[in-house]
């Protein structure tokens, strides 16, 4: 059989092709425009993500913090030398912020990574990071005192340190009178030894001062000496007033050869300045010791307590007077006498006042008859 021809192929029109032209526009510009309109749509969910991000993350830093586990505040230490890493992460650990990486990110964009103060810091009960930070940024740290009375000895010094929580390791006893008497600020887990050395640089500055502008013709010949003078003075008064008048009255004595005759020298031969709890009997004033200056003739060989500004200023500027004696005077304080009639009608009136006491059943205020 013969196949039939098949028939011939129409030529495209110029109609067709135009009609074929528009539907492939059409299809691309349907194609773009979904494109552009998921491009927009990913770009405006970023926007909406990143924009609860910041606003989360604003909150989060100017907000209410976590609230403290047991009581009101969270005490967080850092160390010195941490790290801005280290440091959010012990503020996130101790419950004072809720994001690492948050406190990290605030701190850097507000300039305060490079100014964070090592320290103690008390936080209040949901405290804010942006007042976390401010404080850590201030070095608002928690302040620690540690007060030595004057006229303390070296012992009770080291009882008061070792008595401290708040410092650490230990230290040995300094040489009596090497401190000076003060109200320090320490740190938490700063060390003892480091806290003395500061009390005894202390001392030396003041002593080294007031040494170059002491009062000239003094009878000491070290500065040493003049703080074993301060440390008598400063154990015969507490009346501020009172002490370059009473440090005058022993300078007067050395100057002339007479006895200290101070009660608070033979104390610390017994006890090393300890109180005796009771009056000295009439055995340990005639007992020999070093420090017994009813028995020695001029300084004890040490001080007899760490002597505080008032006192070691008196000893190195004293009153100028002629006065070789005194008592007490009822009233915490002391009168003076440059002779000694005049002192034993002082201790005259003295023992009136102590007899007037003892009949109203009053306290008595010891005596301190220097050179009775």
């Amino acid at each position: 059989m013969s196949k039939k021809p098949s028939p011939p192929r129409k030529a495209p029109t110029s109609s067709s092709l135009k009609g074929r032209a528009k539907s492939s526009r059409r299809e691309t510009v349907s194609v773009g425009r979904r494109l552009i309109r998921a491009l927009f749509g990913a770009f405006t969910t970023l926007v909406v993500i990143g924009m609860v991000a910041i606003l989360g993350a604003a909150f989060v830093y100017n907000g209410p913090g976590p609230a403290e586990k047991t009581g009101d505040k969270t005490t967080v230490i850092l160390r010195k030398g941490a790290s801005l890493p280290e440091i959010a992460a012990a503020l996130e650990q101790g419950g004072v912020i809720r994001s690492e990486s948050i406190f990290m990110t605030a701190a850097k964009l507000t300039g305060a990574a490079r100014a964070l103060k090592a320290g103690e810091y008390e936080f209040a009960d949901r405290a804010s990071m942006a007042q976390v930070l401010d404080a850590i940024r201030k070095g608002r740290i928690v302040r620690h005192w540690i007060t030595i009375p004057e006229g303390r000895t070296s012992d009770m010094v080291m009882d008061i340190l070792s008595a401290s929580d708040v410092l650490v390791g230990s230290a040995a006893t300094p040489p009596e009178g090497a401190i000076l008497p003060e109200t320090y600020e320490v740190q938490r887990g700063e060390d003892r030894a480091a806290v003395l050395k500061r009390m005894m640089d202390d001392r030396d500055i003041l002593l080294n001062k007031l040494w170059a502008t002491r009062q000239s013709g003094l009878p000491y010949q070290s500065k040493e000496e003049a703080v074993i003078m301060a440390s008598i003075v400063e154990k015969e008064t507490g009346v501020k007033g009172e002490r370059p008048r009473v440090a005058a009255v022993f300078v007067n004595r050395l100057r002339t050869g007479m006895r200290l005759d101070t009660d608070p020298t033979v104390i610390y031969g017994i006890t090393r300045g300890r109180p005796l709890g009771r009056g000295l009997r009439r055995s340990e004033l005639d007992a020999f010791t070093p420090y017994n200056t009813y028995k020695i003739t001029g300084l004890p060989p040490t001080p007899i307590a760490n002597p505080g500004r008032a006192a070691l200023a008196a000893a190195l500027n004293p009153a100028k007077t002629n006065d070789l004696y005194f008592v007490a005077d009822g009233t915490g304080g002391h009168v003076f006498a440059s002779t000694l009639e005049q002192h034993n009608a002082n201790v005259a009136k003295w023992r009136q006042i102590e007899r007037d006491r003892a009949d109203d059943d009053v306290p008595l205020v010891p005596a301190k008859p220097a050179g009775n």
